[in-house]
C-alpha cells in the first residue's frame, strides 16, 4: 500500500468515524427512548452495517482501487483503527473490559460484530464487484 493510498484509507475511516458517530448519537437521542436499550442498539447496528456498506461503496469508487489486495488491507486497517478506537475510548472514559466486551456477545443479541465484518470486507467486496463489472 502506497503512502497516497494508506492517508486516503485513513481519511476515509475518519469520515466513517463522523459517520457511526452520528448514527450512535441517533442511537441514543432516538431509538433508546422509544424502544429501550437493547432493541435501539440492534437496530443502531444494523443501519451502521448499511452506512459502512454504503461508505465502501463510495471510497471505492472515488478511490479507483481495484486490487483486492489492497483493498483488503484497507479493511483490515479500518478493523483496527475502529477496535482501538473502541477499546481505547472506552478505557479512557472509564468503561470496564467486562463492558466493553459485552457488545461483542451476539448470544445477547449485541449485533455490533456485524459492524466490524462490515468494516473489514466491505471495501474488497464492492472493489472485486466494480472490477467484474467494468471488464464485461
Amino acid at each position: 500500500m502506497t503512502g497516497r493510498t494508506l492517508l486516503g484509507a485513513v481519511g476515509a475511516w475518519v469520515a466513517l468515524l463522523v459517520i457511526m458517530f452520528v448514527n450512535g448519537t441517533g442511537r441514543v437521542l432516538v431509538l433508546q427512548p422509544r424502544f429501550g436499550e437493547d432493541p435501539a442498539r440492534r437496530v443502531a447496528s444494523l443501519i451502521g452495517v448499511g452506512l459502512v456498506t454504503a461508505f465502501s461503496y463510495l471510497y471505492v469508487r472515488l478511490s479507483a482501487l481495484r486490487a483486492s489486495r489492497e483493498l483488503l488491507l484497507v479493511g483490515v486497517l479500518w478493523l483496527g483503527l475502529t477496535l482501538s478506537f473502541e477499546f481505547g475510548f472506552g478505557r479512557a472514559s472509564g468503561r470496564s473490559w467486562p463492558e466493553l466486551l459485552a457488545d461483542y456477545d451476539l448470544a445477547r443479541g449485541r449485533l455490533w460484530p456485524l459492524v466490524l465484518v462490515a468494516t473489514l470486507l466491505s471495501p474488497w467486496a464492492w472493489g472485486m464487484l466494480l472490477a467484474r463489472n467494468t471488464v464485461r
